[in-house]
């Protein structure tokens, strides 16, 4: 690669470094998780705000910025209808748990710690910025590059359903929302909802989890009993005439559940424990102990995995009641061995006629050559810049680039590389990003896209 080039571009991100964190922390001031629909905010107000800002931003970097009717924005640089693209998205998931407020961004020890840094509000800064330079520097550009901001990632990606549906797709296009060197494939994603055809009796209340993709720390209760202790990770305090259960775990992404412990199965552990229950009751917390058992499907009978992707995963992201009816969100992750049809059969075998199975969403695995030249062109930058040999991955995540035609996630998480205890992971609590990373990560992605700019597609 190019000497001379790299050192220039090395200039503009130190040049650039102090404002691409001040751009950073405007965004993470705005709590962007998805809410309820309002005129010009079809997912709510916190989106359309960090929408709004996002774009703002963009204009005040140069760059042309564009509202797709309040689903999506994107910020381009050069002309044409034939376009490259980069994809981030501007909501986040909830926060809680936090000892400090997740919505202003702090500086400790080298890193910047509040919600989004890393996923996605950061990269989303990054690209802006990758753009400026290609604007700043007068780059000849035979396509021109769309650096589109999403904001609906989190939830149904309604927001790119919309785009590419109204808008022409990019040539290439990728998303950096997943783990260097390059991930170009991701499993299939399943998302159900099991509900118990019986209400509950002694079980009064149950609670747990902020959303499908998130293995919850925290879980609650409120049961009949005659008496209660607490344990190392339950808490039984006497509330009236029933027992309030407060229940601890660790908590992380539904996608990567190696070292997390779901709060909701530590709950339905102590409560058949501690034989609370009977009959039909006690027999649907049964099923939800399989399923919470381990995060692999053992248990249910998904256990699988094939030569491209790691094992299944599956997991129980929210649980709660409705009219009485416990109701358990699952989350799997699957290989090309397993198919969503799977899932529900072995979903319904392990409840039986105690609970229904509800399919809320099911997206087939992805998967991109590694012969693709543009797939061949983003690791090579990646390894020069860093010095490494690196190789492509595939993951459980699912990202925006399962649906283009010809995408690929492209960084910037470091998860080989050590972090401290204060550093918390993306969807969990002291969300963090490491600076010096981030700002490779930007050379990355400028001189990613200038060699992108030299391929037919």
């Amino acid at each position: 690669m190019d000497q001379k080039l790299m050192r220039d571009v090395a200039h503009f991100v130190e040049e650039n470094k102090e404002n691409v964190l001040r751009d950073i922390g405007r965004l993470v001031a705005i709590d962007s998780v998805m809410g309820e629909e309002k005129p010009g905010m079809p997912f709510g107000e916190g989106p359309a705000q960090a929408l709004k800002l996002g774009l703002e931003i963009a204009g005040e970097l140069g760059l042309e910025a564009h509202n797709c009717e309040d689903r999506m924005g994107y910020a381009q640089v050069g002309q044409g209808t034939d376009y490259l693209a980069t994809i981030t998205h501007l909501d986040v998931v909830p926060s809680v748990g936090w000892a400090e407020d997740p919505f202003t961004l702090r500086r400790r020890e080298g890193y910047i710690i509040g919600r989004g840094v890393m996923d996605d509000k950061g990269p989303s800064v990054l690209c802006l910025y990758a753009l400026k330079y290609l604007k700043d520097s007068g780059m000849p550009l035979r396509y021109p590059v769309r650096a589109l901001l999403g904001i609906n990632e989190e939830n149904h990606m309604a927001d790119l359903d919309y785009y590419l549906a109204n808008y022409k797709a990019p040539l290439f296009c990728f998303s950096p929302d997943a783990d260097f060197p390059l991930c170009n494939g991701e499993k299939g994603i399943f998302h159900g909802k099991v509900v118990s055809w019986l209400p509950m009796k002694r079980v009064k209340d149950i609670r747990g989890g902020v959303a499908a993709n998130v293995i919850p720390d925290q879980a609650e209760a409120w049961v009949e009993a005659e008496k209660l202790s607490s344990t190392e990770r339950v808490t039984a305090q006497r509330e009236g005439d029933c027992w309030h259960l407060t229940a601890k775990g660790i908590g992380g992404h539904a996608s990567a559940p190696e070292g997390t412990v779901n709060a909701i199965g530590v709950l339905v552990d102590y409560i058949l424990e501690q034989g609370i229950l009977s009959g039909a009751e006690e027999d649907f917390f049964y099923g939800l102990q399989r399923l919470h058992s381990d995060p692999y499907g053992v248990n249910l009978g998904l256990d699988t995995e094939d030569m491209i992707f790691t094992p299944l995963t599956i997991v129980g992201g929210v649980i709660g009641m409705e009219d009485g009816h416990v109701f358990q969100t699952v989350d799997c992750r699957y290989p090309t061995t397993s198919s969503g049809q799977d899932i529900v059969a072995q979903l319904t075998g392990n409840w039986g006629e105690l609970a229904q199975v509800h399919v809320l969403s099911d997206d087939k695995p992805f998967y991109m050559a590694l012969d693709n030249p543009a797939v061949q062109v983003c690791v090579d930058t990646y390894n020069a810049v860093t010095g490494e040999q690196a190789q492509p991955y595939t993951i459980g995540g699912g990202t925006y680039a399962r649906h283009f035609p010809n995408a690929v996630s492209f960084g910037p998480e470091h998860p080989e590389r050590p972090a401290p205890d204060f550093a918390g992971p993306i969807h969990g609590v002291d969300e963090a990003a490491n600076i010096d990373w981030l700002m490779e990560a930007l050379q990355i992605y400028i001189l990613a896209l200038i060699e992108l700019e030299k391929l037919d597609y």
